[in-house]
């Protein structure tokens, strides 16, 4: 079987670029590399939805739909949050875990 049939499309959304940016923008005022590991490792994590994206936990939350999104760690802090419709991904947030995102969860 071919193994290109079994990969995913991975769509970021405007949003978490956005998101990535802001959390990168911060970091490189204290460290320009750590800003980019951060770049980097979340490419490399989207990257990885290609195959398996339903190995990752639900997002569960007071007023999250049930079993809607996804999340996946990476760089030991940040969460990327993701859906799956058919054969495609959509990461829709990045959020650095440390930070309030109950905003999410309303």
């Amino acid at each position: 079987m071919d193994q290109a049939n079994n990969n995913y499309s991975v769509i970021i959304s405007k949003r978490a670029t956005q998101m990535l940016v802001n959390h990168a923008a911060f970091l490189s005022q204290v460290n320009e590399d750590v800003a980019e590991n951060l770049v980097i490792s979340f490419e490399n994590a989207a990257k990885t939805l290609e195959q398996m994206p339903h190995r990752c936990p639900w997002l569960v939350g007071e007023f999250i739909p049930r079993n809607l999104y996804r999340y996946l760690i990476f760089e030991k802090r940040y969460l990327l949050i993701y859906q799956i419709k058919d054969k495609k991904v959509y990461v829709d947030y990045v959020l650095d875990n440390r930070e309030d995102y109950g905003w999410l969860f309303r």
